[in-house]
């Protein structure tokens, strides 16, 4: 379900039964209220799940670029998905989708299967490129400088689109979990981000992030991951809260979140999305009845909620929306 009273665009996952969300929200007040519970389990080994073996499967004619640098350091890499040649529409640069992967800040990789399978075989195919990045990760890098990656990610890809039959100013964020709340953060202000040489992109996809506003979030009980990555200074919690850092006129975002999990990101999703509206920008809300990893994992596949994301990213773009049939 996309909140109507969200956004002023028509979505059709935005159909869905509101009362979905309502029994969902008092589920996981209850399992806090017990320690936790299989619920709390099961969401935070999702929280805390490592490297998986990577996918290498690749839809006919796909072409990855494997490793390609950013910078010195061996996590300072990026995978390039090109669509096959006749996926390319005739005199038109393709769209990327740029992806950044979740696991706490401190694990994960940009092949994961849960990051890359599914969205790779939906949309390079039709004429995207994917970009899927690493970054340095905690204990070594601090989420400021994880940020900073990202933001250099960005900005090469971008310098380098042209190599791969892409545009620029074509560029879609997404992320999940530690990656949702990094592109959540340069999506808030731009302008830090355009400073390592990139260009605008067209909006942000955030994939369930629980820290969108991180220290209302961190003077609530949480887990201690969330302590590693943000310690226990207020004004660095303001630093790396997209809340806190919202510049006016951020482009567009959508706001996925899991009525699963037992701290309600949907809470701060829909607290984000207000801020945004009033700071004059486009924000969107898609609560979705899917666990922390599934939010991420199942994207790609048919059906509502595949075909929600798709129907705000072609609202970005008249060739986003002509390469999805929209």
């Amino acid at each position: 379900m996309i909140r109507p009273s969200r956004c002023s665009l028509s979505f059709r996952a935005m159909l869905l039964c509101a009362a979905v969300l309502c029994a969902a929200r008092a589920a996981p007040a209850a399992a806090e209220g017990s320690g936790g519970g299989p619920l709390r389990a099961r969401w935070a080994e999702g929280m805390q799940a490592g490297v998986a073996t990577p996918s290498t499967a690749l839809p006919a004619g796909v072409r990855r670029i494997a490793d390609l640098p950013y910078g010195a350091d061996p996590r300072q890499r990026m995978d390039v998905y090109l669509p096959p040649a006749g996926a390319r529409l005739a005199g038109q640069r393709a769209p990327v989708i740029f992806m950044v992967h979740g696991g706490a800040w401190r694990t994960g990789d940009k092949a994961m299967p849960k990051v890359v399978e599914n969205k790779v075989a939906r949309w390079v195919p039709q004429g995207f490129v994917l970009v899927s990045v690493n970054y340095r990760m905690l204990p070594d890098t601090p989420v400021a400088q994880q940020a900073q990656d990202v933001a250099l990610a960005l900005a090469t890809a971008q310098q380098r689109a042209g190599e791969w039959g892409a545009d620029a100013e074509r560029f879609i964020l997404m992320g999940h979990s530690a990656g949702a709340h990094l592109v959540a953060l340069l999506n808030a202000r731009p302008a830090a981000a355009l400073g390592w040489g990139g260009w605008p992109w067209l909006g942000t996809v955030v994939l369930d992030s629980a820290v969108l506003d991180v220290p209302r979030f961190m003077s609530a009980p949480h887990l201690p991951l969330y302590d590693a990555a943000f310690g226990t200074d207020p004004a660095l919690w303001a630093q790396l809260s997209p809340y806190d850092q919202l510049a006016a006129g951020t482009p567009p975002w959508l706001l996925v979140c899991s009525t699963e999990r037992p701290d309600q990101p949907c809470l701060q999703a829909e607290a984000m999305a207000r801020k945004v509206q009033a700071r004059g920008s486009r924000a969107a809300v898609l609560p979705q009845p899917l666990g922390h990893g599934e939010i991420n994992g199942e994207l790609g596949l048919d059906g509502d909620y595949t075909g929600a994301v798709e129907d705000f990213m072609a609202s970005l773009h008249p060739l986003v929306a002509r390469l999805l049939r929209r």
